[in-house]
């Protein structure tokens, strides 16, 4: 018996190796290469292909058969350069693909990649075996695939980008997203690592990115009872939350999952009031394994809960616009854990679930995937460069440039949810003028139209009678640009949704439904399908006549999500999207709000070419920068845990990709305390307002929104309080900081830099930054430090390593590489300048295009040789596409204690031929506070030659 099944081991072996030295077949291509891999090893053969895109991009595509299957991407725009060479090295295992820049290789049996430097240093490689995976699935009648990538890195990798979450994670090592499209949450499917490379993941369905593993319902972890009973915890139900004593319901629960709309109606005891109670889960937790495990909640109302009787969160949400929060939690093995949630829903709909992520095994600490529900095949480009602002500009080369905001996008904008007349937005625009509080631009958000008419793009006349001559006296007589809402939403027989309904331009599924929204009786409507060609022109063709005509500046884009009904499951959604113009919602989910910006910037760009598209919208996807997209990070809470978790928010979605973010300054949703603010509470509110003004004057766009208490500074505190202060100075210092952010955004287009930087960007040698949430770089030279603690004074500041920080106020230097407790009084924020950096500064503006910079002081903070190219144009249209745009290129020598003025390189309509430089030398041995009307060591008059300034 023993000697038989000896010889069946030989036979296998033999003809294992028999395999083995048959390698399978490649295919050499224009373009790279493509291979057939062994279905010994992966269960069927696969294609896989290697596309070389650039010297420092390839892409891979992975078919679950013989065919790669053609298709158009609606993510990448890229056009590959004519003169790229590379070679393909094969052996017996593998094939080799080396261009100038990059190693890929590829498995001749698994079909796995690996990319390596040109030295052969691994930079990253997919997991094998095993880590690419096919599950088939079926959508609207279709075959699709479940698509899993996986991929190994090195120690020390840290991972950004993944789009904007609100879970206050900067280093996404470990941690889990999901991309789906929601009010708050913007799913961009690009990775960036610390190592300089990243992944773009081209595919729009529901995905989870880096720790794809699934969730775990409460349900998966040993419960105990408030008794100590194995097998559930124990739910306490009260009616009124003042008393949570007396208990109308107790149960014994296992899960609580009522994350999406609906759900809570089927879940909770009829018995309990929602609107007026509390719910108290008790008991204890534990767990067979030992390590950090992740809660994940999602709650609207008020939510506390304890670990080992210590409080762990503490966290409010407006009870409609639910908000997730993450809770880490060291188990040791089947060691209890007392545990309570106390959960108050203040609302009939209600929002509450709790799942939980296993500890990562010792071979999963270095990886992460992506796994998306709906493909036909894994297709994903790998991006390769000297350091991260390589790799986003390759991001950019695969989806598109980010165009120049206008210049008038660079100031101070006022919104309000919402200006309700005419009379209103005037007077508003008035009041900052008559006080000479800076300002560029008033925002009319929804609701102008007739109530019953939403969808009609129709001013409702009695509170808008002439909307053309508002607009008018708001550029002629006041230089203030307005921006307005527009949502893809029809209400159900009205003009528009019967002329878009006849062209079959609607989703049905939301009408058929009969679901009405929350305005006054409540309306039936739905959306348009902007992956149709013709209705996106159609919604463009509508805007235009009924809006655009009459002189608006820049677009809102609202529920761009689509958020046709909010707080659905994704389930839910793909039935209201279903049928889309170009197949299953399941695989288009994702790329909605970026079909929909496309439809505008493409119209107007045709209508009026010289004028630049502006569009702020809340949601976007890969390649949403390209049609002029600013994302703002949806209708976030007024606390200062929102505050906080903007910051990581604000930079990963920068590191994704696009340049343009902003957020409502205040938050949105408002806590009652707030809303009907007493003496203590008002303080609180104005202490936020100032904090988040601070904060939101150093992001790439400065826009205040919300509705009660009103966000306009003058509504906020009187002009001899510190929060009006503090507003007006940095207001003004915005607009001073006029030169340099204007560069900055001139950088992003003609160089795809990055404006609001994690500090990995900028530091990358320095690992103490790689999980700092609370800071970032603005530009090359400032490093920003929001307060985000009531009644905080001072903060811990972490200052990278490098030649030297400044504080921008007092001009103290500060070695770099140490943590130190920085000064934060009411009225200013800690803000410090990296050593050799140059800081322009122009005049004192009320409005950007008031006067031409013709007086700039450079401030240079000296230690390290410095440079700064300052770059200019024509501010408002495109003429910078066809090379009309200047650099004035300054530099700093430390050795030489020398600064020049290069010639200036181009030129344009209306640009100064001459203006003066201000040159002031900031000294680690001389602090020279920030004061524009002192005497400066130099001052030169610039005429476009060189020049050369001996300090």
């Amino acid at each position: 018996m023993k000697l038989r099944l000896l010889l069946c081991c030989l036979l296998t072996l033999g003809f294992i190796n028999d395999l083995l030295a048959k390698p399978p077949a490649y295919i050499t291509l224009p373009d790279g290469l493509l291979l057939f891999t062994d279905s010994l090893f992966t269960g069927s053969p696969h294609a896989v292909k290697l596309e070389v895109i650039a010297d420092n991009i390839i892409r891979v595509i992975a078919a679950p058969g013989k065919e790669i299957v053609p298709g158009n991407s609606l993510v990448t725009v890229y056009q590959k350069r004519p003169d790229l060479a590379w070679e393909i090295i094969p052996s017996k295992e593998n094939l080799v693909l080396k261009t100038k820049k990059l190693i890929a290789t590829v498995n001749r049996q698994t079909g796995a990649v690996t990319f390596t430097d040109l030295n052969g240093k691994k930079i990253l490689a997919e997991k094998q075996p095993f880590g690419r995976n096919f599950q088939p699935a079926v959508f609207d009648g279709k075959r699709y695939y479940v698509l899993t990538q996986s991929f190994e890195s090195a120690n020390g990798d840290a991972w950004y980008g993944l789009g904007q979450h609100q879970d206050g994670i900067i280093n996404y090592r470990g941690q889990q997203v999901t991309f789906f499209q929601n009010n708050t949450e913007v799913a961009i499917p690009f990775l960036i690592s610390n190592k300089n490379y990243g992944i773009l993941w081209d595919n729009y369905s529901l995905t989870r990115a880096g720790d794809i593993r699934p969730l775990h319902p409460l349900s998966s972890l040993q419960l105990f009872s408030k008794k100590g009973e194995p097998g559930w915890l124990t739910a306490s139900y009260a009616n009124d939350w003042h008393h949570p004593q007396e208990v109308s319901v107790e149960k014994a629960e296992t899960n609580i999952n009522m994350e999406f709309l609906g759900e809570s109606k089927i879940r909770l005891p009829r018995e309990f009031s929602p609107a007026t109670g509390m719910v108290t889960w008790e008991g204890m937790l534990s767990s067979n394994l030992a390590g950090i495990h992740q809660f994940r909640f999602v709650y609207g109302g008020s939510l506390k809960v304890w670990l080992n009787g210590k409080l762990v969160l503490d966290r409010w949400r407006k009870a409609w616009n639910p908000a997730s929060a993450l809770i880490p939690w060291d188990f040791v093995k089947n060691v209890k854990v007392p545990v309570k949630i106390e959960w108050i829903p203040e609302g009939g709909e209600s929002y509450l679930s709790l799942k939980w992520q296993e500890p990562l095994s010792s071979d999963l600490q270095n990886s992460f995937g992506f796994c998306s529900e709906a493909g036909k095949q894994v297709d994903y480009y790998f991006v390769y460069g000297d350091n991260m602002d390589e790799v986003i500009s390759g991001y950019r080369t695969l989806t598109g440039k980010a165009p120049i905001v206008p210049k008038w996008a660079l100031g101070f904008w006022q919104s309000r949810e919402r200006y309700k007349t005419q009379e209103e937005i005037v007077t508003t625009v008035d009041e900052f003028r008559k006080r000479k509080i800076p300002i560029d631009n008033i925002v009319l958000d929804w609701s102008y139209w007739k109530e019953a008419e939403w969808g009609s793009q129709e001013f409702d006349e009695k509170r808008f009678p002439s909307p053309d001559s508002m607009i008018a006296m708001l550029h002629k007589k006041y230089n203030t640009q307005i921006m307005i809402s527009v949502w893809p939403k029809f209400y159900d027989g009205i003009t528009a949704y019967k002329e878009f309904d006849k062209n079959g331009w609607l989703y049905k599924r939301n009408i058929a439904d009969q679901q009405r929204d929350w305005i006054g009786k409540g309306y039936i409507s739905t959306f348009y399908d902007a992956f149709n060609k013709s209705a996106r022109k159609g919604f463009w063709d509508l805007i235009n006549k009924k809006i655009y005509s009459k002189g608006i500046d820049a677009w809102w884009m609202d529920a761009s999500e689509p958020d046709i009904l909010s707080n659905v499951s994704p389930d839910k959604r793909k039935l209201q999207m279903t049928p889309t113009a170009l197949g299953s919602a399941a695989e288009f989910l994702n790329a909605y709000p970026l079909q929909n910006a496309k439809g505008i910037y493409e119209g107007q760009r045709a209508t009026d070419p010289d004028k630049r598209v502006f569009l702020l919208t809340r949601s976007g996807f890969a390649g949403s920068q390209r049609y002029a997209a600013a994302i703002w990070s949806g209708d976030i809470g007024s606390t200062w845990v929102d505050m906080k978790t903007q910051i990581t928010a604000g930079v990963n979605f920068s590191m994704s990709g696009l340049p343009y973010w902003t957020m409502d300054i205040g938050g949105f949703v408002v806590p009652e305390k707030f809303e009907k603010p007493d003496s203590g509470s008002l303080e609180e509110w104005r202490e936020l307002m100032t904090r988040w003004l601070q904060f939101g004057a150093f992001v790439p766009l400065f826009r205040s929104h919300g509705q009660f208490p009103y966000r306009e500074v003058f509504n906020t505190a009187p002009e001899d309080h510190p929060a009006y202060k503090s507003f007006l100075y940095y207001d003004k210092l915005r607009y001073r900081l006029l030169p340099y952010t204007y560069s900055l955004a001139g950088w992003a287009y003609h160089n795809d830099y990055t404006i609001m930087r994690g500090l990995a960007m900028d530091f990358p040698k320095d690992t103490a930054v790689l999980n700092i949430p609370d800071q970032y770089m603005f530009g090359p030279a400032l490093l920003v430090n929001p307060v985000c603690e009531y009644k905080q004074t001072q903060r811990a500041v972490y200052l990278p390593e490098c030649a030297g920080w400044y504080d921008l106020y007092s001009g103290k230097w500060y070695a770099g590489g140490q943590k130190i407790t920085a000064a934060a009084p009411y009225e200013r924020m800690p803000l410090f300048v990296k050593a050799g950096s140059i800081v322009p500064f122009g005049p004192e503006l009320q409005y950007t295009a008031e006067k031409h910079p013709d007086t700039i002081t450079l401030n240079i903070y000296t230690g390290a040789d410095a440079t700064f190219n300052l770059y200019e144009d024509e501010g408002t249209n495109y003429n910078y596409e066809k090379g009309n745009f200047s650099i004035i290129p300054i530099k700093y020598n430390e050795g030489t204690a020398t600064v020049t003025i290069g010639d200036r390189k181009g030129l344009f309509n209306g640009m100064l031929q001459k203006r003066t430089f201000r040159i002031k030398m900031i000294t680690p041995n001389r602090a020279t506070p920030l004061d524009f009307d002192a005497t400066c060591d130099k001052e030169v008059i610039y005429e476009g030659k060189y020049l050369n300034i001996k300090k």
